[in-house]
């Protein structure tokens, strides 16, 4: 049974950065993980997403502000958010599955969820 724990988040203004990590336990293999936000009142948004290779996939609207990247050899993922705008204000929930066929953005995709963690960009 895979378990996450998010780690980071807060407030911070807008321009400024936060870095936000997730601790995958439970499985030794590489994990598919991404990071997912939700708006109050709306679905949650596939942000960014690295495969158990390395490759990587990005939410148009973050692309060259936010970096996620995975330690080496281990289920441990970071985000790294640059530039940070107002609209990015949402609940970060840390995602994991064992397969996908690339690093998918599309909730539907993964099993393991987070509890989620707050970012607010004033």
């Amino acid at each position: 049974h895979v378990q996450l724990v998010e780690s980071g988040g807060g407030s911070v203004q807008a321009g400024g950065s936060l870095r936000l990590s997730c601790t995958a336990s439970g499985y030794t293999l590489p994990l598919y993980m991404a990071w997912f936000r939700r708006i109050p009142g709306q679905g949650r948004e596939g942000v960014a997403a690295i495969g158990g290779d390395g490759s990587t996939n990005y939410l148009e609207d973050v692309q060259g502000r936010f970096i996620i990247s995975r330690e080496n050899g281990k289920n441990i993922v970071t985000l790294e958010m640059n530039a940070l705008k107002p609209e990015d204000t949402a609940t970060y929930y840390c995602a994991a599955d064992l397969v996908t066929d690339v690093p998918s953005l599309v909730e539907t995709q993964y099993y393991f969820w987070g509890q989620g963690t707050q970012v607010t960009v004033s």
